[in-house]
């Protein structure tokens, strides 16, 4: 009976993919495409513990990338589901079968993820068309959140607007929350937690989460609100966006693609990157752009966490996840600076040392836990995945 799953990240111009074989989770093989569509796709491929082979080729589309990684591993004989990452769709959340009532419903809100939608849609649609028989089972990055509290999930606008149009909070990086608040419950030995969840990357937020069940988030509507991110805004005042698309002439075309590829830490710092490192070593030279971005990301984590320390009524646990998160001992720091009075103390020794790797940042004495937890966010879509395909097979 085939029992592997293929995880597929899907984004506009790569495709990243790990196979599991379950239900031991173990790691088959992994790999991913880079400028699909370009004149050349730098690809790599690594099966089982084998050395990687890697390739610069012309790879048109999904497609093609696809049948490359059938070629490189043999076939997909034992191949059970794809499991899926997809962000969001209108009034559908979850683990789902990616048919087209699904992809219809992702459609209708590709205005609010032009850059997460579209391709997701292609790329699935490609896995339906080449492999017909193998059922595609997505997870919504809101799935997290389906029990957050009614009000948590509001805006104070027209209640037609929440109840014809969906127009209402939501929540994305679900899997790597998810994972990184499970985890933290086997390394606790207990899910009786109260966590705030840090996932820092290039696409960042915050999480608040209560006996293993989000309660809050730092999202908005769209992954385009919450913490400042690489190259997309954040939070912004929606009238100001009115007065520079209307009064200022700017219109809405221009202000959209500025807010969701200008701005962001990029925009603030006026660099010709978002990355963090950039921004680092650009404010050590005197950069005061920069290191204005740096302060205004550092304070906008700082807000949520306040706010989620009021609602949680205190804290078990602090995590840091994803890249910036996991690597940058600069950011931890500050992030937990001058916290005494709510009782983190953060050990310096420990924060220098970890990168990447599962560590308690906190010193022995700390009434709050302070953890580096890498995230997996791959894991929880295999398991996802295949949970639905017994479910399906029962």
């Amino acid at each position: 009976m085939p029992s592997n799953v293929l995880v597929a990240n899907i984004g506009s111009t790569s495709f990243k993919f790990r196979l599991f074989e379950m239900p031991s989770e173990r790691l088959l093989a992994r790999g991913g495409f880079e400028r699909i569509g370009g004149a050349s796709s730098p690809w790599k491929i690594q099966v089982g513990d084998a050395p990687a082979i890697e390739g610069s080729d012309p790879i048109a589309d999904y497609g093609d990338a696809i049948r490359l990684v059938e070629e490189k591993l043999g076939g997909f004989e034992g191949l059970a589901a794809v499991g899926f990452k997809p962000v969001m769709a209108k009034g559908i959340s979850g683990t789902q079968v990616m048919d087209e009532r699904v992809l219809k419903a992702m459609e209708e809100i590709n205005t609010l993820l032009p850059a997460h939608n579209p391709p997701y849609i292609a790329g699935v649609r490609m896995f339906n068309k080449l492999l017909p028989s193998i059922p595609c089972i997505g997870t919504f990055e809101t799935a997290f959140y389906d029990h957050v509290p009614l009000h948590n999930r509001r805006y104070p606008i027209p209640r037609e607007w929440e109840e014809k149009h969906g127009i209402a909070r939501y929540g994305f990086h679900g899997a790597s929350h998810r994972y990184v608040t499970e985890r933290c419950a086997e390394l606790r030995g207990t899910r009786d937690l109260r966590l705030v969840s840090c996932h820092l990357g290039g696409s960042s937020s915050i999480a608040a989460v209560r006996n293993g069940v989000a309660v809050n988030s730092s999202w908005g509507m769209t992954p385009q609100s919450g913490l400042p991110q690489n190259n997309r805004v954040g939070d912004f005042d929606c009238f100001a966006l009115i007065y520079l698309a209307r009064n200022l002439g700017l219109g809405l075309d221009s202000v959209e693609k500025a807010l969701t590829s200008q701005s962001g830490l990029k925009g603030m710092s006026g660099l010709d990157s978002g990355d963090m490192r950039d921004l680092m070593d650009a404010a050590t030279v005197g950069n005061e752009d920069a290191k204005v971005a740096l302060d205004v990301f550092v304070g906008s984590i700082r807000k949520f966490l306040g706010q989620f320390l009021v609602e949680l009524n205190g804290l078990d646990t602090l995590i840091f996840t994803a890249g910036i998160g996991e690597n940058n001992v600069w950011l931890r720091e500050q992030v937990c600076a001058g916290l005494d009075f709510c009782g983190l103390e953060l050990d310096p020794i420990a924060n220098a040392a970890a990168k990447a790797t599962e560590s308690v940042i906190s010193s022995p004495n700390s009434k709050i836990e302070v953890r580096v937890i890498p995230t997996n966010e791959e894991i929880i879509i295999a398991r996802n995945a295949w949970a639905k395909l017994g479910a399906l097979n029962a």
